[in-house]
């Protein structure tokens, strides 16, 4: 099975932008937990970033 992951515009700041707000855990952190969790379920999930808006 495969998972993509798409995440949309400034999602890349995570950790870095206000993170008394938003945490201070980046998006490549959280996309680490994820694929770890999936590789241990047979799941290979995949991640894309974009800040596209239109």
């Amino acid at each position: 099975m495969k998972v993509y992951v798409i995440n949309g515009p400034n999602i890349n700041l995570l950790g870095t932008r206000e993170p008394e707000i938003y945490g201070y855990e980046t998006l490549d952190d959280i996309a680490k937990k994820c694929i770890e969790n999936g590789n241990k379920k047979g799941i290979d999930v995949k991640f894309m970033q974009s800040n596209y808006e239109g």
